[in-house]
């Protein structure tokens, strides 16, 4: 592997506080039953999925983020956008 030259990084004078900002510092933790764990473990090895934390918070946001984008504010109420024709 190459050696990095001395040059400075790119990033913004910023980049320091923007690194911190993506630290994770909140702990969430969540009980599962034997065949909800069973179900995961199966899942994990089936699919060879090393890093279950990385795996759960990434399907848990992903499941958020879709009902973020669904349900986003619009100028008119759903009843009448599904009766405006395109």
């Amino acid at each position: 592997m190459a050696k990095k030259s001395g040059k400075k990084s790119n990033l913004p004078m910023d980049g320091v506080s923007r690194i911190n900002s993506l630290k994770r510092n909140h702990r969430t933790a969540f009980m599962l039953n034997d065949k909800e764990k069973e179900a995961i473990e199966s899942y994990c090895k089936k699919n060879k999925i090393r890093n279950k934390s990385k795996f759960m918070r990434e399907t848990l946001l992903r499941t958020v983020m879709d009902h973020f984008l669904e349900d986003y504010p619009t100028l008119f109420d759903k009843k009448d956008m599904d009766k405006i024709r395109i």
